[in-house]
């Protein structure tokens, strides 16, 4: 079969799979069953059990759980409360208000967890009841957290970037010095986003009040300080060097029970919520992630990322129109693999074309990287997708819908850093 035929056949079983009502990390394990069983002649249940096995016991995974559970402390306390106090003040004249607060929270976060999963989940943790309640527009809160919470790939510390590093010979240190500036700028992308539709929609923003003095933002900028000091926590112990992702992550949730305890939030009721709301939510992300790791494994042993990317290769296309070719690729592939297994199973084969067209490995990484964070929101696969639907109960079309504009903004992105490719080589070159 051709690599076109076996994308669509393994489509259409996605696709009847998710619409007959099947859980997404079931879902994911059924279609790489049948690609396996169909497609290859290996033998499909042991790999499965072998894989998922391996996804489900991951060290690396640990963090995650972690931070799934110190958001869901976070949420049991004023804390989420006290730190749109402290935001408000200062994002009130910015049309979009309290919005920019999924933003910044995301950017910030992103930096401690290095996982867009973990990012999205935590953040949305705190901010999706405060905003609702507070009364913006849901579509947009849904929109503004799934979008920004792939900057957990971009923004150092990254997974991802590490794993692109040692496959490509990269240095690791100028990946995430190049993956600062673009991180940024996606976040102002999406801010500018945020202002667009405000100001175009302003009686669906809730307005809490009067212009603030200076005065009284830095007065209001108090209630930041516990959340300001559990983050800066969690981020200097993985600078510093004294901890690992997973041992921050630990840190964070230690710094999250004293702030509940101080604040009288800590119960056993509390804690037994928040802990069986962590598993809930983690065991959901887990199933996906296990049922992605065994559609990699499959995807692998088909050989559809290399022949796709071979038949890229053979076109002999301009730089321009080759970036192009492996962009739609890529977003293809995002369909059915993860980000890291996306990398791992085609970069070997994509990265000789790339330097043939003179562009630099370094660049090309975080042009990659952008592209698989499209991948996150972009359905019937988009991994935060299922994130916020697990976490909203909305079907996956709405989230899609609500997720959209920021898939064109990080379009927009890849266009910038294609006619400006000083915003990720600018930074690393200061190190030479």
């Amino acid at each position: 079969m051709s690599e076109f035929a076996i994308s669509a056949t393994l489509l259409l079983v996605l696709f009847a799979l998710l619409g007959g009502g099947v859980w997404v990390g079931l879902t994911l394990a059924g279609v790489a069953w049948f690609g396996m069983e169909v497609l290859t002649g290996r033998p499909a249940g042991d790999a499965m059990a072998l894989t998922i096995w391996g996804s489900a016991s991951s060290w690396t995974l640990t963090a995650l759980p972690l931070f799934v559970w110190m958001g869901e402390i976070l949420f049991r306390t004023n804390l989420s409360e006290n730190m749109f106090r402290g935001l408000a003040p200062w994002v009130d004249a910015l049309p979009g208000r309290l919005l920019h607060t999924n933003v910044i929270g995301c950017t910030i976060f992103a930096s401690v967890s290095g996982s867009s999963a973990a990012t999205c989940a935590t953040v949305g943790k705190m901010n999706i009841p405060e905003l609702q309640r507070r009364g913006y527009p849901f579509t947009q809160i849904v929109g503004s957290l799934g979008g920004p919470a792939t900057l957990g790939l971009l923004i150092p510390p990254s997974i991802i970037l590490i794993v692109y590093g040692v496959a490509a010979d990269v240095s690791i240190a100028k990946l995430f010095m190049a993956g600062v500036a673009p991180g940024l700028l996606l976040a102002a992308l999406f801010s500018g986003w945020i202002i667009l539709w405000a100001l175009r929609n302003p009686d669906q923003i809730p307005r809490e009040g009067q212009a603030s003095s200076l005065a009284h933002k830095l007065r209001e900028s108090r209630h930041l300080i516990p959340v300001v000091a559990l983050i800066l926590s969690v981020i200097a112990s993985i600078y510093t060097g004294i901890a690992t992702a997973t041992e921050a992550a630990a840190v964070g949730v230690v710094g999250a029970f004293a702030l509940s305890a101080a604040q009288g939030a800590l119960s056993w009721q509390s804690f037994k919520q928040s802990l069986l709301g962590a598993t809930r939510l983690y065991c959901m992300i887990a199933l996906i992630l296990a049922g992605a790791a065994f559609m990699s494994l499959a995807m692998g042993y088909i050989g559809l990322p290399r022949q796709l990317a071979t038949f890229v290769g053979s076109l002999e296309l301009s730089p321009g129109m080759l970036m192009l070719m492996l962009a739609l690729l890529y977003i293809v592939l995002g369909c059915f693999l993860d980000g890291i297994s996306t990398i791992v199973l085609t970069v070997s084969v994509v990265l000789p074309i790339v330097q043939a067209a003179g562009i630099d490995p370094l660049w090309f990484g975080i042009f990659l990287v952008i592209i698989v964070e499209t991948a996150q929101i972009t359905p019937p696969v988009g991994f935060n997708l299922f994130v916020l639907q697990g976490m909203t109960g909305k079907h996956l079309p709405y989230v899609a819908y609500a997720c959209a504009p920021y898939f064109f903004l990080m379009a927009a992105a890849l266009v910038l850093l294609w006619f400006f490719p000083q915003l990720a080589l600018w930074l690393p070159a200061q190190m030479q």
